[in-house]
């Protein structure tokens, strides 16, 4: 065995996890992260926090995790939440349960505050699908139980990014002589599409359509892309009329 695999099991990072109104980065929104800070194997920070997406939950987000519309309203908004996060994580290699997915929406929330965020990371579902290759579902749920980690919030994203950590460290202490190399971190990668952001007209032009029509939006219009608010203009235009 390698000697200096063998040595470099990463003791140090920061365990993540995002809750979000949907599962597309560029059009739904992050309400919660949970991370804590590990290093040499003991937690040296915590970071949770709600954001207000500025839209009333889906029904089915609040029935999954229990975050209600009365929970974020008087919460930060994304940029600072997100600037906040990202200085919380530093320079620390990331871990998550399907870190492509919590990664993808930090990444696109970072770009929109014109901030960068590549970053080296560990999946704890990829190293349970090559780990345990047997067991029918690789869900953080069913780690849990097949490890006896207790989650007692299961789908908060402090709750989950702790329960990930303890995953990880079950994994280390049952594989990590057997297959170190699989335990090194790797480059995330996420491509953002290039939205350009709603243009000063259109934004006044939409205003002024939604309150002609006393339409209320769901959606905050500061963070529309120009073909969204085209597709929203066309859609109340089509369905109430122009201001006359």
């Amino acid at each position: 065995m390698d000697d200096k695999i063998q040595n470099e099991r990463i003791t140090s990072f920061v365990c993540f996890d995002v809750e979000t109104t949907g599962l597309n980065p560029e059009k739904d929104k992050i309400i919660e992260i949970g991370a804590l800070k590990v290093k040499e194997g003991k937690i040296i920070g915590k970071f949770t926090e709600f954001i207000n997406p500025k839209m009333k939950l889906p029904g089915h987000i609040t029935k999954l995790t229990g975050i209600t519309d009365e929970m974020i309203q008087y919460s930060e908004t994304e940029d600072t939440v997100v600037c906040r996060f990202l200085e919380f994580a530093g320079d620390y290699i990331i871990m998550g349960h399907n870190i492509g997915f919590d990664y993808s929406f930090l990444k696109t929330a970072a770009v929109r505050q014109h901030k960068t965020f590549e970053k080296m990371g560990i999946d704890t579902l990829s190293l349970c699908r090559k780990l345990l290759p047997d067991m029918e579902s690789k869900s953080l749920g069913s780690m849990c139980r097949h490890y006896q980690i207790i989650n007692e919030n299961a789908h908060r994203a402090y709750d989950d990014a702790k329960a990930t950590a303890m995953l990880y460290v079950k994994l280390c202490n049952e594989f990590y002589l057997k297959r170190p190399e699989i335990f090194l971190p790797k480059p995330l990668w996420f491509k953002i599409k290039k939205n350009r952001p709603i243009t000063n007209k259109q934004k006044n032009y939409l205003i002024d359509l939604l309150k002609y029509h006393k339409i209320e939006s769901e959606q905050s219009i500061d963070f529309l892309t120009q073909s969204e608010a085209s597709r929203m203009i066309d859609k109340i235009i089509l369905e109430k009329g122009r201001i006359i």
